[in-house]
């Protein structure tokens, strides 16, 4: 007799697990997980965040919609991911960055880095972070530009450096770490509050989008560094971009390794380049070119951890 209930099952290989979660689920978890971030910083900065954010996610979607017009590729629009890369390349920058600096960018990001490759999950590397070094280097004066808190500006003085730029030009009052894990400091879009940094990324390990392993291992080795080179830890791991880094780039499925062992390494080998950047380097922030020197690594780390975990064969 004839089964009917099985007469839709394709012949493939592995792997056959079916799972509710898909692409779209996944972004779309990670984008509710940056909506305290998102809320503080409108507090913070103002109206302006939301505009800039809005056009760096309506720029992503439509370069991501003409290209894969252009190559007849099917729309992937769907599958949120152009919409987080907007998202995060905009917490990325000062929220009084020029609109077209900002476009600009997303070019970078989505035609550039990520579709050129082929697509989502064949990037070598995070299409935000690439974007932001582009634009830093780039535009180095509107990129370094930071808007002070709303509630600290002056008809004197409507920007300010970093805490970051406070402690590499000795210059001006540093902030407290209260301040800085809360949100009331000049800086990006996405790094002015650890805390809302945090309980993102708390949510996204709970729902089980991202392992745990990267995220402590990144944060952890900035404090032991920062300790080791006789700084505040605290300071280090709250200011500047360690949270987003770790929470939301450094997490990435496409640019970052897969077995545990990797991702220890991935998140070791990103606090080591981001503390030797801030403190021996000529940028007081080093996250961002930590992580696109590491997702250059991933391949390699892979293939290390592969053979160390299935036995390669010895030369």
């Amino acid at each position: 007799m004839e089964n009917k209930a099985y007469d839709n099952l394709i012949v493939s290989s592995a792997p056959h697990f079916v799972s509710e979660v898909d692409t779209s689920r996944i972004m779309g978890a990670v984008l509710l997980a940056l909506v305290p971030a998102f809320l503080v910083s409108t507090y913070v900065f103002g109206f302006r965040v939301i505009t800039l954010t809005l056009v760096c996610v309506v720029a992503c979607v439509a370069f991501e919609y003409l290209f894969n017009k252009m190559t007849k590729r099917q729309q992937t629009i769907g599958d949120l991911s152009a919409v987080l890369t907007g998202v995060l390349l905009a917490f990325n920058v000062p929220s009084n960055l020029s609109y077209i600096i900002a476009i600009i960018g997303c070019f970078v990001a989505i035609v550039i880095v990520k579709c050129l490759f082929g697509g989502l999950g064949q990037n070598v590397a995070n299409p935000a972070i690439t974007a932001r070094i582009v634009l830093l280097v780039s535009f180095t004066t509107q990129m370094t530009t930071w808007p002070l808190p709303r509630s600290l500006q002056t008809a004197d003085a409507v920007t300010g450096p970093t805490p970051l730029g406070v402690l590499a030009e000795h210059s001006g009052a540093m902030p407290s770490n209260t301040d800085i894990f809360l949100g009331f400091i000049g800086g990006s879009i996405g790094e002015v509050s650890a805390i809302a940094l945090l309980i993102g990324g708390l949510f996204l390990i709970w729902r089980g989008i991202i392992s745990p392993i990267t995220p402590v291992c990144f944060i952890a080795t900035v404090g032991v560094f920062a300790f080791a080179a006789g700084q505040d830890p605290i300071f280090h791991i709250v200011a500047g971009g360690v949270m987003l880094g770790a929470f939301f780039m450094a997490t990435d499925y496409a640019t970052t390794p897969i077995l545990p062992l990797g991702k220890v390494i991935f998140g070791i080998g990103c606090g080591v380049l981001t503390m030797v950047i801030r403190l021996f380097g000529s940028y007081p922030e080093g996250v961002s070119f930590a992580i696109l020197l590491m997702n250059i690594l991933t391949p390699h780390i892979n293939t290390i951890c592969e053979k160390r975990l299935y036995g390669g064969g010895k030369k």
